[in-house]
């Protein structure tokens, strides 16, 4: 997923806080088989909206304590940072055009 960053919590103020532009952060782990349906269409995503959008990963099982931060209670779910403020949150799956749709007005011009 070169399109698809992992974050951390050491490198999440960097990487999603202190970005100039969105960021939809997926939360996911490895044995969810709803993250593993989503994973390609976030890379397609990614590279569609390359130059309006970052989308990054986080892992809840390597990193509980931004799960619990964010009040991930189910997975997948994402949100969307703008300015370092989470301005939505979406939980479950999506196709892709789906997920465009909900996300692109937020995106800005």
């Amino acid at each position: 997923m070169a399109n698809v960053i992992d974050v951390t919590t050491e490198t999440f103020t960097e990487k999603v806080i202190s970005s100039p532009v969105p960021v939809l952060v997926d939360f996911w782990a490895p044995w969810c088989g709803p993250c593993r349906q989503l994973a390609p269409i976030l890379e397609q995503v990614a590279t569609e909206l390359s130059d309006k959008l970052v989308v990054a990963k986080v892992n809840v099982d390597e990193e509980p304590g931004l799960a619990a931060k964010f009040g991930i209670i189910s997975i997948p779910t994402m949100h969307l940072f703008t300015l370092g403020e989470s301005v939505k949150t979406i939980v479950g799956g999506r196709t892709k055009d789906k997920l465009i749709a909900e996300i692109s007005p937020l995106l800005g011009a």
